[in-house]
């Protein structure tokens, strides 16, 4: 492992620190009683307080010194006075620790008495202060010019994303989505739990990925000897429960689909699914406003939200318009009664990508996905979608080609999901065989069929509505973040390319070629100084990093950089 510089001194103030009889990392409880907020709200000018952070700036003036300490809550001004440091004659405290052995990044804690300074910023005075981590890489922390320009900001999302403990120390708002996200999935279990639904956990490895339409990540049991599936959705456990007797569950899933990725997809996601009995897809709708409306106003104190240049409104009543309908009033197409063949000619008709392996339903959602979604920026609900889309829902009261179902979209992306749930064994089982059908013309997100849960269903259970919520997709609206990366503490990403480390003799090659480009072969080799073997690995290295190439000319051999 290569150290930079600053690693390398951090490294030997670790050592002086230790040969000072100091312990940069001690085992003991810090006996923490405030925070910088509670500092802040609660000032009273004397108060003697114990508070720990981060070190993350200072200015020594000789024997005085304004620093920054950063904690959970904030930062909040301290003052170090060599004296008040260190009373007696030993000023060793002081003038080397703190001095000199200190970095912008350690944490340290401080005992000592609030202040005001001149200016007016309320301050503590450190009476004594203790190491408690020593950092070995110094934070990459934004610098401010004099004419207030902001230079070497940590903002390469590559690095934020990959390091997100950094990302988090050094651009406090990021905590502040994270800060919202517990109070979205907090707001919605209140409004769960004051309807008394009962919060579950059903299994995440499944013998059958079922409840959605997606390709599943599959593993393998030794000891049952078995193949299982990281679940794609939580639908038919929750619905079991509403078979054994539970009026109203709820469950917040970690769910996983083996899909592509982009800025609203990662494979592993947070879906909220609650499912009621005796109730139905209309009484969902009104159920979904309700909660909507309360999660905008907890988490961002108004009904209105602004999603980059949209102000969203979450107040209810929302639009309601069947999907078929979108669909003419987008594209002009009517595709009430259309077979299979006719929609895919009208799918082509509108230039969108087909193929033999999609059936009618996934015809329909690609076209309403292409010509029609992105128009829905303000809540609207999509409904009454046809059964060949839906195979977990009831059959329309008032058409048997359609199903009780709505979308919700959002800023135009679907947001929630809900069906009158279909509790018909008979007619569920024959759905799951045409998803079987489809998976045969090649359909690899085809449903599997779930035997046992078509046994629940014979044994019984009530009309039921259910919705699942995507909660990152609701975070992003709520902190107005247009990619899920930004709503995910640890997105998916790709490996990590390993930084190329050159050996000497491949550094004093190189060195001599980034500034000439190319060179005569004979000219570098004399240029490098190196002997014949120590030339002969260095060239044949270069080459086999990808950093250089030999060509040959009629006059000579030519080393240029790739």
């Amino acid at each position: 492992m290569q150290l930079s510089e600053q690693e390398i001194i951090r490294r030997e103030k670790l050592g002086k620190l230790r040969e000072a009889g100091i312990n940069p990392y001690p085992a003991a409880l810090y006996p923490v009683n405030h925070t910088s907020k509670q500092i802040k709200e609660g000032f009273e000018e004397g108060k003697k307080i114990t508070i720990a952070g981060r070190l993350m700036s200072r200015r020594i003036q000789g024997k005085a010194s304004f620093a920054e300490l950063q904690d959970s809550e904030g930062r909040i001004q301290i003052y170090f006075n060599r004296d008040e440091i260190c009373p007696d004659e030993d000023k060793f405290k002081y003038n080397e620790v703190y001095k000199k052995l200190l970095d912008i990044g350690d944490f340290i804690g401080i005992e000592g008495e609030l202040f005001t300074t001149q200016v007016g910023e309320k301050t503590v005075m450190v009476k004594d202060f203790t190491i408690l981590s020593k950092t070995l890489k110094p934070l990459p922390l934004p610098k401010v010019d004099a004419d207030g320009n902001t230079y070497d900001e940590f903002n390469d999302p590559e690095l934020r994303y990959r390091q997100r403990y950094v990302d988090l120390v050094v651009n406090p708002h990021v905590k502040d989505t994270f800060v919202k996200r517990t109070k979205i999935t907090n707001s919605i279990r209140q409004f769960f739990n004051d309807k008394d639904y009962l919060e579950v956990e059903t299994p995440i490895l499944q013998p059958i990925p079922g409840g959605a339409a997606a390709r599943p990540f599959v593993t393998h049991h030794n000891a049952l000897n078995i193949p299982l599936y990281l679940r794609i959705a939580n639908e038919l456990y929750l619905k079991r429960l509403i078979v054994g007797g539970f009026d109203g569950v709820y469950e917040f899933s970690k769910d996983f689909r083996n899909e592509g990725m982009d800025r609203t997809h990662n494979p592993e996601f947070t879906v909220m699914e609650l499912y009621v009995a005796y109730k139905d897809y209309m009484w969902m709708m009104e159920t979904t406003e309700a909660l909507l409306e309360k999660v905008a106003i907890d988490a961002t104190r108004s009904s209105k939200v602004m999603v980059g240049e949209n102000e969203i409104e979450f107040k209810a009543p929302y639009p309601r318009i069947p999907i078929l309908q979108a669909i003419e009033d987008h594209t002009g197409f009517d595709l009430s009664g259309m077979d299979e063949t006719q929609i895919r000619e009208i799918a082509q008709k509108l230039g969108i990508e087909v193929d033999e392996t999609m059936g009618k339903g996934k015809l329909i959602d690609e076209i309403f996905g292409e010509k029609c979604e992105h128009h829905y920026v303000q809540p609207t609900f999509i409904t009454d979608y046809p059964k060949e889309m839906s195979p977990l829902t009831k059959e329309h009261r008032d058409n048997p080609e359609l199903t009780e179902r709505f979308e919700l979209m959002v800023n135009g992306k679907e947001l929630a999901n809900c069906y009158s749930e279909l509790n018909d064994p008979i007619d569920q089982k024959e759905r799951f065989e045409e998803q079987l059908r489809l998976s045969e013309k090649g359909d690899d997100e085809a449903m599997f069929i779930d035997q046992d849960f078509i046994r629940a269903l014979e044994y019984g259970m009530p009309p039921t509505a259910g919705i699942g919520i995507g909660i990152d997709r609701l975070v992003m609206l709520m902190t107005n973040n247009a990619s899920i990366q930004e709503v995910l503490f640890f997105p998916q990403m790709r490996p990590e390319k390993k930084p190329l480390v050159l050996s000497d003799n491949e550094k004093a090659i190189f060195e001599i070629l980034k500034t000439h480009k190319s060179m005569d072969l004979n000219d570098l080799k004399a240029q490098s100084g190196l002997s014949n073997k120590g030339w002969d690995k260095g060239i044949k290295g270069l080459s086999k990093h990808g950093l250089t190439k030999v060509t040959k000319t009629e006059d000579a051999l030519i080393v240029e950089v790739i």
